[in-house]
């Protein structure tokens, strides 16, 4: 069985004081996908560099305390490639990917638009350039899972409130459509809705209000995988017990052997 989690950390040392590795060693996942680090090597614990019994691998920001991502592997992978080669994509580090054998594990962390016109157009500009990334991704006949934070609710159950984001950023139109086309023409799948279609599963909630506990949340966090090992998803948790982010972990179990 190989177990992956996902997490947006929402700032890796503000996760571990809530606790996040007290919860993760005992989960005994092979691979877990970080985003949004908001540190550099140089910040991190050696817990954070690399948790008892796993290897650590980064792509973080030029920024300091800004986006970033991770990847922490119980097997050494055979491979670690950081970035998509794009420099103002790579600068604000956004994609590393650990290659298994047959398999690789990615984690990407797509822009948020929701400051403004601005950052909606660096989005839309990462969108358009990571498509062509997806589709020789998957003709290139491996085992992919992409986790992350993709910014994006699909469709209308993945978002409490979807009347009123139709115009917002993460459920525009274009965004949605876009999703629906990394699906449907590069036939990439949505893990967890293989296996959990049950309305009101969300993975972020808006610090506003009451978003927490009343649920009113979005599904952002993705696992999306490549045909052939999306199908052997047994198990999906989003995991709700504690709180180390605005983000929950989505774990997912394949009956798949590394």
């Amino acid at each position: 069985m190989l177990r992956v989690i996902s997490l947006n950390l929402n700032g890796i040392r503000s996760a571990s004081a809530k606790g996040l590795y007290g919860w993760l060693l005992p989960q005994k996942a092979d691979v877990v996908c970080m985003q949004e680090l908001k540190a550099q090597p140089g910040d991190m614990t050696e817990e954070m560099l690399a948790p008892r019994g796993y290897h650590g691998f980064f792509h973080c920001a030029a920024k300091k305390g800004y986006s970033g991502v991770g990847i922490y592997a119980r097997k050494k992978p055979d491979r670690v490639e950081e970035g998509l080669g794009i420099p103002d994509v790579d600068n604000e580090g956004r994609y590393i990917r650990a290659d298994f054998g047959k398999l690789s594990v990615i984690s990407v962390y797509l822009p948020s638009g929701s400051s403004g016109d601005e950052r909606q157009q660096v989005k839309f500009r990462f969108m358009d350039r990571f498509y062509p990334h997806l589709k020789k991704l998957a003709a290139t006949g491996r085992e992919i899972i992409v986790c992350g934070d993709w910014n994006i609710a699909h469709k209308e159950i993945d978002l409490k409130n979807w009347r009123g984001n139709r115009k917002n950023s993460g459920f525009l139109p274009e965004e949605r459509q876009w999703l629906t086309q990394v699906f449907d023409e590069l036939g990439w799948s949505d893990v967890f809705r293989r296996v959990d279609q049950r309305p009101d599963q969300y993975t972020w909630w808006s610090n506003r209000g009451q978003a927490w506990a009343k649920n009113v949340g979005w599904r952002i966090d993705y696992q999306i995988a490549t045909p052939a090992i999306a199908a052997q998803a047994r198990k999906t948790k989003i995991y709700l017990e504690q709180r180390f982010s605005d983000h929950a972990p989505l774990t997912i179990d394949y009956d798949y052997e590394t």
